[in-house]
């Protein structure tokens, strides 16, 4: 049996996220479509580095499968895209150690927000940025953001559903970049929670609009509650950038 490691793309707009669903079109469900049919009809599974929500899209998803076919990595690339969908890309393909797991065996996740400041809405931007028509202050916000950085508990900054027990991660990285009326955030960190980064860029926002100070990112943190952080960003500006291992 070999294994397989994949960087795959994926525009998130038309899933429902990355994980199978009942009668839902997901990733998952479109990739293991496809190699079942590469394998005549026997199912092979696949693991990813993560789960991605409806709407959110990847640059640099990460995948693993076995499979009893030992075929060049351009070929299984090649084989891969030719069956499927146009919001899917196989990126790269390579052959992996046995042991080696895309989820388990990731050491940091490198995660990319953006949202568009234009008083007009660009239908263009619908589904891969959010609109936010309004003034921001970019000097509060990663102002704010440095509290963020390093080792916290950040149950505040996670969905009440979130189903791991151990919420203390560490972030490494932000960036709060402009360029013209688009605004980026980029997020480095050891790993991240059920919804982590869209609160986070929530929570950010609220400071940049003047709801919140920056210093009470400080009390939100100490307060290990989803309530007292702000709003879940929409979805459809986050992409899973990069994962390290």
């Amino acid at each position: 049996m070999n294994r397989y490691k994949c960087i795959i793309s994926y525009d998130g707009s038309g899933f429902s996220g990355y994980q199978v669903q009942p009668n839902k079109r997901t990733v998952q469900s479109q990739i293991e479509a496809v190699l079942a049919k590469i394998h005549k009809g026997s199912d092979v599974k696949i693991a990813a580095s993560g789960r991605t929500d409806a709407g959110v899209h990847a640059k640099g998803q990460v995948i693993h499968f076995d499979s009893p076919l030992s075929l060049p990595a351009e070929k299984w690339e090649l084989a891969i895209n030719s069956m499927l969908p146009e919001d899917i890309s196989v990126i790269s393909v390579e052959k992996a150690d046995s042991t080696f797991h895309a989820r388990f065996d990731a050491s940091g996740k490198e995660y990319r927000y953006f949202l568009y400041q234009s008083q007009k809405r660009d239908p263009f931007q619908r589904n891969y940025a959010f609109h936010y028509p309004f003034p921001l202050n970019l000097a509060l916000m990663r102002k704010a953001s440095i509290y963020l950085l390093g080792t916290h508990d950040f149950s505040s900054f996670c969905s009440a559903r979130t189903e791991v027990e151990d919420k203390v991660r560490t972030i490494e990285t932000i960036e709060i970049l402009q360029d013209g009326e688009c605004i980026s955030f980029r997020f480095i960190g050891n790993g991240f929670l059920y919804n982590m980064v869209r609160i986070l860029v929530g929570t950010l926002i609220e400071v940049g609009s003047g709801k919140r100070q920056p210093e009470e990112i400080v009390e939100i943190l100490e307060k290990k509650d989803r309530r007292y952080a702000g709003k879940t960003a929409p979805g459809q500006g986050l992409y899973l950038w990069k994962v390290f291992y």
